[in-house]
């Protein structure tokens, strides 16, 4: 027969057992709902960082429609016909660049300029370089072997008279004559037109100009 202090023990072992059994389960359910919270917050945060990446890319991409390059032609006035185009990039990038008008008059382009003062180039220029010259300021003439050689002798003759000026052969355009400035392209039947004195006047580092006062020497000169 047991005594009173072998039960007595017993009885000390059980609850200590006991205890030792509610502390492991109630560690074990600690390590239950530390796992929930941190894979809910994981999810959570998830959810945040993709729904926030959308959020971002629809604004961005509405920001990009918002910007999208338009044009218009101007319906009256002394440069009736000429056509204008708003929200051109003005990024400096390498290689080509696809423009939206041919030849460019706005948009990336080449981080060098195509010099500008007055310069008169009997072969065609890159066109990534020219644009960064009507970001100057730079009026730009082009015209193709449809220009009769009375008509680019005049014109060369006036771009280098003009600073902020240039003349190149450029084939691919839809008239023998064009005058080129940033965001803007007039096209006009001969170089007796009284508008290329007015679009010189008008728009060599005129209002459109993106940088005014930015070089036309020290670029690329061929």
């Amino acid at each position: 027969m047991a005594s009173k202090g072998s039960k007595t023990k017993s009885a000390a072992a059980a609850r200590r057992e006991k205890i030792e059994e509610l502390r492991r389960a109630e560690r074990a359910r600690d390590r239950r709902y530390r796992i929930i919270t941190i894979v809910s917050c994981v999810v959570i945060v998830v959810g945040l960082v993709v729904g926030g990446y959308f959020i971002v890319d629809a604004t961005k991409d509405k920001d990009e429609k918002a910007k999208a390059v338009t044009m218009t032609t101007v319906k009256t006035g002394e440069f009736k016909g000429m056509k204008t185009w708003k929200n051109l990039g003005r990024t400096h990038v390498n290689g080509t660049v696809d423009y939206p008008m041919s030849p460019p008059v706005g948009g990336n382009h080449n981080q060098v300029w195509q010099n500008c003062n007055g310069d008169v180039y009997k072969k065609p220029i890159t066109k990534e370089n020219a644009v960064h010259s009507l970001e100057h300021g730079a009026v730009w003439v082009t015209y193709t072997d449809k220009a009769s050689p009375k008509d680019i002798a005049a014109l060369e003759k006036r771009v280098q008279q003009t600073p902020y000026s240039m003349i190149s052969p450029y084939q691919d355009q839809d008239a023998p004559i064009l005058l080129n400035a940033w965001g803007l392209q007039l096209k006009v039947d001969s170089a007796d037109d009284p508008r290329v004195a007015d679009f010189f006047k008008e728009y060599v580092q005129g209002k459109q100009t993106q940088e005014p006062g930015a070089a036309c020497t020290g670029g690329k000169a061929a």
